[in-house]
């Protein structure tokens, strides 16, 4: 009965306190791309070689106007939920969002190469070890979002 009792109350602790884990430090374009996931199954990017299913996720493709879909984009991440926009400027734009209830902190970022009509993408968990496909899901809403829109190509 002790027991459980401990339980309980650690869980409602870290509850409280909140599991948000530490910000990564290699956030950001890196040569043109964004950085690559951890070993970890709890990241996806669009920046990692396609052999690598359980990271890899298709670059968002443009249709038509570059502007308009990065303004579509930036409109699809302010209107998520739990979200907030850290860094947005020119052609970059890094998000967190928290998750209710446990209240873990996950990264997000765009990357707009103009040049080549895409937005490269990467989500990560901060914290664990894998995420149940919450980072793959964020990117995929998105991305169904912006097709919706017509700024972005169906996969």
């Amino acid at each position: 009965m002790r027991e459980m009792m401990l339980i309980g109350v650690m869980g409602l602790a870290l509850a409280m306190v909140g599991c948000g884990g530490k910000m990564p430090d290699d956030l950001g374009p890196q040569d043109g791309a964004l950085g690559p996931c951890p070993d970890s199954p709890n990241c996806v990017s669009s920046s990692v070689d396609a052999s690598d299913e359980q990271h890899s996720i298709a670059a968002f493709a443009i249709e038509g106007d570059t502007e308009a879909a990065w303004n579509a984009l930036i409109a699809a991440v302010e209107a998520m939920p739990r979200t907030e926009i850290v860094t947005r400027g020119g052609d970059y734009l890094y998000a967190i969002q928290t998750s209710s209830l446990m209240r873990y902190n996950d990264d997000f970022e765009f990357l707009l190469v103009g040049r080549k009509a895409l937005i490269h993408v990467r989500s990560a968990s901060r914290v664990g070890h894998g995420d149940m496909g919450v980072n793959r899901d964020r990117i995929e809403g998105v991305r169904a979002t912006l097709v919706d829109r017509g700024v972005v190509e169906a996969p």
